[in-house]
Parts: structure tokens; sequence; C-alpha cells
């Protein structure tokens, strides 16, 4: 398509040396015309996991409101249009294309990152697109983070932190917990999700600091399983719910984030509310893969694909599998070289009996299967090393064809499996 090639372009403006600050976004978007003072109602969202989760829940809420809705998020599964949501659906390749084109002529030829200028087009994309409501997820970190541009979001919402990162957000809790909070603006209210001690006193000094109103999780609102389905309160009153449609014990309490926002933005009524839980689209978060080529491969078995990475992820993954049903249990891991590999593995031998270990196709940062192996079995699982997704699901139904097969590790896996095998 000729929005690869114009993608591909961005490549060549990117910086010799990397400064971190927002100065290059500053510019590029001051060429454009400042489209992010153009959006309607922005919630901007941070945190380490459940960010996508949780837009996708507010995103629903918001549309059974009735309002049309413009959304931002990283990175994508398939194709990079995935990024740009305007109105009920992806941007369409023309206007894509028209997009990059004009970020690329204004630009002239300075230099920028890749995610920043993409972000830039972004926001320039949703200025041009009639929306009521702007929701914005952030890439990495939050306070130098390329979508931190908008002066008074109507709310920021900030999921719960854990470490990832590490090498650009700092290496405790804290000083990854301020990095999100940047995002917080003056007097701007604040949606916080379940967090740990020191990340939630960090959270609420830095919203202290900009007088900005906060509405934390066990304290100004609560989610929790009940009775089959779950339930949400804050200082309003109780709702009871059906369970998210995002399976997890941990989408509950994105679902409680979501719930939160529509509560400050004065959105929050039954339908909503419904909406909210049932109705969200969000792929490769314990997906269940139904049809397609895999499936052709293992007609008996569960297939599952999950792109969480880091521990406090696979700490999900464990939870959601050991309250489902029993079935044996076989993953099919492959990560980045940059995320912590022994830390994602350890939470999986409470489920796993056997991990298969993969390169991650066309990826430059993939780890190799060999080393994705080497970490399994130091963290205590059995595991082997192989070529591909399909050899891997080939030799577990060999042996167990009624197997539950969870495809794991990574955003990009997914992403090539969603493009290789995709569902039908």
């Amino acid at each position: 398509m000729r929005s690869d090639q114009l993608l591909n372009e961005l490549f060549s403006f990117h910086p010799d040396v990397i400064s971190l600050d927002l100065d290059r976004v500053w510019r590029l978007l001051e060429a454009l015309g400042n489209p992010q003072d153009a959006l309607p109602r922005v919630v901007h969202i941070a945190g380490t996991n459940g960010k996508g989760s949780t837009l996708a829940m507010i995103r629903a809420g918001l549309e059974a409101h009735g309002l049309r809705v413009n959304a931002y998020t990283s990175p994508h599964l398939v194709r990079f249009h995935e990024r740009i949501y305007l109105g009920g659906q992806d941007i369409s390749e023309d206007m894509l294309c028209t997009t990059l084109e004009h970020v690329i002529d204004v630009n002239d030829g300075h230099p920028i990152t890749h995610f920043e200028a993409t972000t830039c087009a972004a926001l320039y994309a949703m200025a041009q697109a009639p929306s009521d409501v702007t929701l914005l997820e952030v890439g990495l970190g939050g306070r130098l983070d390329a979508t931190n541009v908008i002066q008074a979001p109507e709310v920021c919402v900030i999921t719960p932190v854990s470490k990832d990162h590490e090498a650009f957000l700092g290496t405790t809790l804290p000083e990854i917990a301020g990095e999100k909070a940047g995002i917080i603006k003056p007097k701007r209210p604040v949606v916080i999700g379940p967090q740990q001690e020191n990340s939630q006193e960090t959270i609420e000094t830095v919203a202290k600091g900009h007088h900005a109103p906060t509405y934390s999780f066990g304290q100004e609102w609560s989610a929790g399983a009940e009775f089959g389905g779950m339930t949400f309160q804050d200082d309003t009153g109780l709702l009871q719910l059906p369970l998210p449609n995002l399976l997890g014990s941990h989408q509950i309490s994105n679902a409680g984030m979501a719930l939160m926002t529509l509560r400050v933005m004065g959105l929050l009524n039954e339908t909503s509310a419904r909406a909210a839980v049932t109705q969200a689209r969000w792929p490769a978060r314990m997906q269940k893969i139904t049809s397609g080529p895999l499936k052709a491969l293992a007609p008996d078995a569960q297939i599952w694909l999950d792109g969480g990475h880091n521990p406090a992820a696979a700490e999900m993954i464990a939870d959601t599998l050991g309250t489902s049903n029993k079935s044996t249990t076989y993953a099919i891991c492959g990560l980045l070289n940059t995320k912590d590999a022994a830390g994602y593995m350890r939470p999986l031998t409470r489920c796993v009996a056997h991990l298969y270990g993969v390169t991650i196709p066309n990826e430059a940062n993939t780890l190799s299967g060999t080393s994705t192996t080497a970490a399994a079995q130091t963290a205590g699982l059995s595991a082997t090393e192989i070529d591909t997704v399909a050899a891997a699901i080939t030799a577990i139904t060999q042996e167990n064809a009624n197997a539950r097969i969870l495809i794991c590790g990574s955003l990009y896996l997914a992403g090539h499996v969603l493009r290789t095998y995709p569902p039908q």
C-alpha cells in the first residue's frame, strides 16, 4: 500500500541523537497548525497494563451514548491504520496517505522519530474528522510521550503501574509512576486504577501539586466480581453489571476505570455502563481463536492469543487460566529482547505444562527462540525451541488433541499470528 511507503519514508528523518524532550513534536505540531488544540473532550490514558482495554471500554460506553469517538492507540497488530480510529472505523487508506504526505511535506526534512511523526499525523487526522470525544493512549511513559501535548484534557486516567521500559522510565516503581503521572494537568480530574502503595503515593503527590482532583480505586470507587457478574460502586451508588466480555479477572478493574471515567464526564448511565463492559473490542487480550488456519490445525483444542509482555501481564494470564477449566495448558512464546524474559516466565510456571519458544518473524528486536526457551527453563518450565507457531500447534496436538494452547509474550508475536493465520 502507498501508506506503507510513506510510513517507511518517515524513518529517514530519525535524529542522529535522541534528546529526551518534546521539542521536535512541538515544532511539527506548530507547523501543522496545532491540531491538538482543536480536539474535543480529550481523555488521556497512561499506565503500564490495561491502557488499551480501558480505552476500548470507554469507547464502547461513549458510543452507546450516541457519541462520535476518535481514538489513537499503539502499537498496531496487523496494519498501521488500527492506530487511528475515526468515528467508528479505522482511518481509510486514502485519508492516511493524504495525512502522511502533508506531515512529510510540512516537516521539511527536520529530524523527528517515527513515533513522534506518526503521533502528530494522528492528531492532525483527528482534528480533521468531527467527533464528540477524543481518546489518547500514551505510547511510552507519559511525561515525555509524544501524546503529552494536550493542555487541558477532560480526564486523565492512570492504569496500574508496574516495571517495564526501565531503561527509559527508571528502575523503581515510584520513578516509573512519576513518569506516567506526567500527563496530569492543572485542575483536571484523574482516574487512578489499582496501584501498589508506593506508586499510588507518587501519583497522588503529582496530582496534589497540580490541584487535580483524584478518583482512586479503593477510595472514591471500587469494582469487583460478585454473583457471577461485577459490581461498580462510587459515591453515587452501586451498579450491578455482567462480567466484562474481555476475559480475565483484571478486566474488572479495567472496567471500573472506564466506568469512573464515564462518571466524571457525566456520561454514565445504565446503557453506557452495560455497553462498556459487554461491547468492548480489543484483540490479542486473551482472544479466543475459533477459526482460521491455526484452528484448522487444532480443531479440538482451545487456542488463546495474548499480547501482554511484562511480568504483571503474565500474572494476569496465570490468574485467568487458573480460574478457568483445568485443561492441560501449553504455551507458544515469543518475546522482545528488551523485556524481562525471566520475570515474564515465572508466573507461567503456575499454569503451563510445557512451553515452545519461538523467534518472532521479521522483528529486529526479537529475543531468539533459543534464548526464550532458556529463560523458560531457568524459571522452571519444561520448554522446547521450535521454528514456527504452526509447527508448535502441530506438536502440541500430536501430544494432546484437547490441549489448551496459549500464544503469548508480545504484541509483535500476536500481530504476526493475526497477519499470517488470520481468523475468518
